[in-house]
């Protein structure tokens, strides 16, 4: 009995402290916390869950290369990416988990740095389309988000007061906006539909078959050449599906990144 004991609490501690492998979750023009809050807790019971920061519109690092004539472009972008990973994590490969323009970002990550890459995630990535509509800039340029905000979303209940009276607070700070509008300008051009044939790491994309920024036709076409991608299509969804959708999107999550490996807890 003492033996069996020992070996079932053994076991248990060896589940316990078992390290979780790491999930860099990148987000798009949106910020950290108001991309990934019904997301980030139910991941961490699998992962170490990482949120870097690489644009932080009134921070200094984003300011001083602005002051020094420089842009904020997905080159700098993903060079933050490394940095941030090189310094925090540290390990030997990534799962990467995009959404919107933070999909330009990991997509050339994933190209430029493919030994630092286990899998890929793209939630409604931007990049992949001809033409993208960007109804933030002129939002921005007005003081006026509730539009924009209503444009992410398929379900208007998710453009919420209190949402939407954050992002108009930010906009009073002019040195936030410069900082966003700026990063708007310096990526919205940048187009990685060509590099998808160059990622050889397994790749989810989901598309919201209700996108209004990226169009999802374009989008699925785009999906055809990576090498070995899955795609999932979710009706009645928008730009953000993690938000709208949840709960189904933190179960694919899981499922995929999960495949082939025993879970840690």
């Amino acid at each position: 009995m003492v033996r069996w004991w020992q070996s079932w609490l053994s076991q248990r501690r060896s589940v316990a402290y078992r390290r979780k492998p790491p999930l860099i979750l990148v987000n798009g023009l949106a910020e950290q916390a108001e991309t990934w809050f019904c997301n980030a807790d139910h991941w961490r019971k699998q992962f170490a869950v990482h949120m870097p920061v690489l644009a932080a519109y009134d921070g200094q690092p984003l300011h001083k290369r602005l002051e020094a004539g420089l842009t904020i472009d997905v080159d700098f972008l993903v060079e933050q990416l490394r940095e941030y990973l090189e310094s925090f994590v540290s390990e030997s490969a990534y799962d990467l988990l995009a959404n919107s323009m933070g999909g330009k970002i990991v997509v050339e990550f994933a190209v430029r740095y493919p030994q630092l890459v286990r899998r890929l995630v793209l939630l409604c990535p931007s990049g992949l389309a001809d033409r993208e509509r960007l109804p933030i800039v002129e939002g921005v340029r007005r003081s006026d988000l509730s539009a924009v905000i209503s444009s992410v979303f398929h379900s208007r209940r998710f453009s919420s007061p209190q949402l939407v009276g954050h992002y108009q607070r930010r906009l009073a700070n002019k040195r936030w906006r410069t900082g966003l509008l700026r990063t708007i300008r310096g990526t919205m051009e940048h187009c990685v539909r060509h590099r998808l044939a160059e990622v050889t790491q397994p790749t989810l994309l989901v598309v919201g078959e209700e996108d209004q920024i990226v169009d999802p036709r374009q989008s699925f076409e785009a999906s055809k050449a990576l090498q070995n991608g899955r795609v999932v299509v979710l009706p009645k969804c928008g730009h953000a599906p993690q938000i709208e959708r949840a709960a189904t999107i933190n179960r694919l999550v899981e499922q995929f990144l999960l495949e082939g490996t025993s879970p840690c807890c």
